[in-house]
């Protein structure tokens, strides 16, 4: 089904700023690191701030209820929060000034429910909408949303992009399809593919050279590999998982790293022959999974240990895991140029 833009809808109401609060709290707190690793711990409404050099949280800042997902800003100034919900569905971002440590914004959605999936594109932030089966963007320079695009398909879940602004890839896992979205003469303004996939895909990712999508499918154990050229599934292979959460492919491309919460489980995969390379026990509940620029190393959330396990990709061995906060799960990196 052909979806088009609904930007129109966007009620007044959700493009109200809203006033910061004041950054001075700070000049008592420990400084911000450079680079900071982002932790959202779900199950007790906040973002923690941890130092990777020392493996220590610096700060705990309360979000809104249930965040899931996290993206940072190039510049590492701010950071965006979805807040899922728990019980009930959420209707909020959170954002966060990272060198004040505080929620600046708490920004109102209205009628838009179950935020997860987000990025950072070109300044502003793109996250999934479950509940509406949409896109949406924010931008943190008004404080507004500014745009919407409708999907039309069920729990619209992960969203991922190339290197170029005109193409996204987002994950529909009760639909089992992935929606290629690019720039187009389309009267929206955008084109939208359905690519059917495995059952329940939720993990997804783009290879660093932009020619492939991964989609974990939660449902039956199986990765869908995509080729972003033509937006068609060119392989399916088993990795044998119970439910894959998370995929992420370190940035050499060699290997793509898959939670699997219901075993404990991160299955570590060869990208060019599709093999298992090794199954690691990284603790309780894995999910969000990070893997810093430079390849070293990978930090894994482990709900179930209220903790964060840290993985070097040289050895492929845990070695070692930071507290961080109650039922930790999205997880970001925040770097100052």
């Amino acid at each position: 089904m052909k979806s088009k833009s609904i930007a129109s809808a966007i009620s007044t109401a959700l493009l109200v700023p809203i006033l910061c609060a004041p950054i001075s709290q700070a000049q008592t707190k420990t400084p911000t690191p450079c680079p900071a690793l982002l932790v959202l711990n779900k199950s007790e409404n906040s973002l923690a701030i941890v130092d990777p050099a020392t493996q220590k949280m610096i700060a705990r800042i309360p979000t809104g209820e249930g965040p899931h997902e996290i993206a940072a800003s190039a510049d590492g100034k701010l950071a965006v929060v979805t807040n899922y919900g728990a019980q009930t569905p959420g209707h909020s971002l959170s954002v966060i000034d990272l060198a004040a440590q505080t929620e600046i914004h708490r920004v109102d959605l209205g009628p838009l429910g179950r935020p997860h999936g987000i990025l950072f594109a070109d300044g502003q932030a793109y996250f999934t909408v479950e509940l509406n089966k949409l896109i949406a963007r924010y931008d943190p320079a008004t404080n507004k949303l500014d745009w919407l695009l409708g999907v039309g398909q069920n729990r619209t879940h992960m969203l991922v992009r190339t290197k170029y602004l005109n193409e996204f890839f987002a994950s529909n896992v009760d639909s089992n399809t992935i929606t290629a979205i690019e720039k187009s003469s389309d009267p929206s303004g955008w084109k939208e593919t359905t690519i059917a996939v495995g059952k329940g895909p939720e993990g997804i990712d783009i290879s660093p050279d932009d020619k492939e999508v991964w989609a974990a499918n939660s449902g039956d154990g199986s990765v869908s590999v995509i080729d972003t050229a033509t937006s068609k599934v060119i392989q399916t292979f088993d990795v044998r998982t119970k439910h894959s959460n998370r995929l992420k492919f370190t940035p050499d491309g060699k290997l793509a790293l898959i939670s699997d919460p219901e075993t404990n489980e991160l299955v570590m995969v060869d990208t060019a022959t599709r093999k298992i390379t090794k199954t690691l026990h990284a603790g309780r509940n894995p999910g969000g999974i990070l893997i810093v620029p430079d390849g070293s190393r990978a930090y894994v959330a482990l709900a179930g240990d209220n903790a964060v396990a840290v993985i070097d990709l040289h050895t492929l061995e845990v070695t070692g895991k930071i507290s961080t906060g109650q039922g930790p799960d999205g997880l970001a990196w925040s770097f100052r140029p």
